[in-house]
């Protein structure tokens, strides 16, 4: 029985690859001969026929599907179109007010030069008009970059300071009359005591009648000619200047000529020994824009 043969089954053949690959062909070869036929056909009856039967046919059967789909679909691309709708209108808004804010910049700086430009030719006439200018003096030209931030502060910071050669002691005018003095240098800045402060004093003199006495802080926003004998003559309206140096061994700090203001009222007591001379101040310590600084062309003074 063991050395007797035992007779096996065949095994159950399998396809080959050439066969799979024949199968593969044809299928493609039927699909592009049938969309072919279709073309051809669809071609030969553009409006009517078989096939554009089937196809309405087709649609109207596809039709109720269609409008559902749309229906369920129409919520979400609302919301798709309001969302992105929205990220537009903002990004959109936010250009406009980066814009609008550049125009309002752009507008409020040309409007302040254009305010500003009448004030500085102002004072460039002034300064040319002054009569040590421009043999003694040379003006540096600048803008006021804090004014007075109370009654009782009498000082304004410029927008000069050493670097561009403003030097303590400097006279400031405006483009109506003298201002004040240097009082403090930086680089970059400086600061101008006016001369309506309680420490401040200016020799001055009357044009007209030549009495001389010292300009300090009046009441009521005026200055005071001090020291004026009782005797002198001063008239209402007279004008009063800087009475500059009669001493080359003692210069003063203000050159002769700048206008300060003008005598609003005079008087005397009794039993006084000096005239009460007001002086109206011809600059508005509160709304100055524009100064030019004073400063002496010989380095020695």
């Amino acid at each position: 029985m063991l050395a007797s043969s035992v007779q096996r089954s065949k095994p159950t053949p399998y396809p080959s690859k050439a066969r799979s690959a024949l199968i593969r062909r044809s299928v493609v070869a039927v699909l592009v001969l049938v969309a072919l036929t279709l073309i051809t056909i669809a071609f030969r009856s553009p409006t009517s026929g078989a096939l554009h039967s089937v196809q309405g046919a087709g649609s109207t059967a596809l039709r109720p599907f269609q409008i559902a789909a749309t229906r369920v679909a129409q919520p979400f691309r609302d919301a798709y179109d309001y969302v992105d709708g929205l990220a537009n209108a903002r990004a959109e808004n936010k250009r406009l007010k980066a814009i609008n804010q550049e125009l309002r910049k752009d507008a409020i700086l040309k409007n302040e030069a254009r305010t500003k430009y009448p004030q500085l030719l102002k004072l460039v006439h002034f300064v040319q008009a002054l009569p040590a200018y421009p043999q003694d003096y040379r003006a540096l030209y600048t803008e006021v970059d804090s004014f007075p931030s109370g009654p009782f502060t009498h000082s304004v910071e410029i927008a000069r300071g050493s670097s561009t050669g403003v030097r303590m002691d400097s006279p400031v005018v405006s483009g109506d009359g003298l201002v004040g003095i240097v009082s403090n240098v930086y680089p970059d800045s400086a600061v101008v005591t006016l001369i309506d402060d309680r420490d401040s004093f200016v020799s001055a003199r009357d044009l007209r009648t030549g009495v001389r006495g010292g300009i300090v802080p009046g009441s009521g926003g005026t200055l005071q000619l001090s020291d004026v004998p009782k005797q002198k003559v001063v008239h209402k309206g007279d004008i009063i200047v800087t009475d500059g140096t009669h001493s080359a061994r003692y210069p003063d700090l203000y050159p002769f000529g700048i206008p300060i203001g003008r005598v609003s009222t005079f008087g005397a007591q009794d039993t006084a020994t000096s005239l009460q001379v007001q002086v109206q101040p011809y600059a508005n310590f509160g709304s100055l824009d524009s100064v030019a600084v004073l400063v002496p062309k010989n380095p020695g003074r």
